[in-house]
């Protein structure tokens, strides 16, 4: 069937060498703090431009991180979470389950070609010729009067 929405996930191993900036991405998560409901894994929120996970260009935010330097990080807390990233040395090897999300029966890896926008364009333009249908009958109506 045409157009279903299927969601996919993927696991891959991604090798990371420290740089200057350390391994250039943020994290959520933890036991003591779920980023998502009922799943208190860790969750990459922002890669930073300079880092080694950008230059290396895999990790993605919203990627789940599954184990470091085959550490597994679930049933970690946060901050243990961090502790660990922090000691892990200068190479890292780390687990990742990828989220590629809402694709439409397209080749694996596509991810659509907007951000969204069109639907709120769409919208903008069926509420500017609602408005105009309704000032043009307003002024009809008033012209009879």
């Amino acid at each position: 069937m045409n157009g279903n929405l299927k969601n996919t996930m993927s696991h891959i191993e991604i090798q990371l060498s420290r740089g200057p900036s350390g391994l250039g991405f943020n994290i959520v998560g933890g036991t003591d703090q779920q980023y998502i409901s009922n799943d208190s894994g860790i969750f990459v929120t922002k890669i930073r431009e300079d880092g080694a996970a950008a230059m290396d260009g895999r990790l993605e935010e919203g990627d789940k991180i599954l184990s470091i330097n085959g550490i597994e990080l679930n049933n970690m807390t946060h901050q243990e979470a961090v502790n660990l990233f922090r000691t892990a040395g200068e190479h890292v090897t780390l687990q990742v389950l990828k989220r590629e999300q809402n694709h439409m029966n397209g080749p694996s890896g596509y991810k659509g070609s907007g951000d969204g926008s069109s639907s709120k364009t769409f919208l903008f333009v069926v509420m500017a010729a609602v408005a105009a249908v309704a000032v043009l009958g307003f002024m009809r109506y008033r012209h009879r009067i």
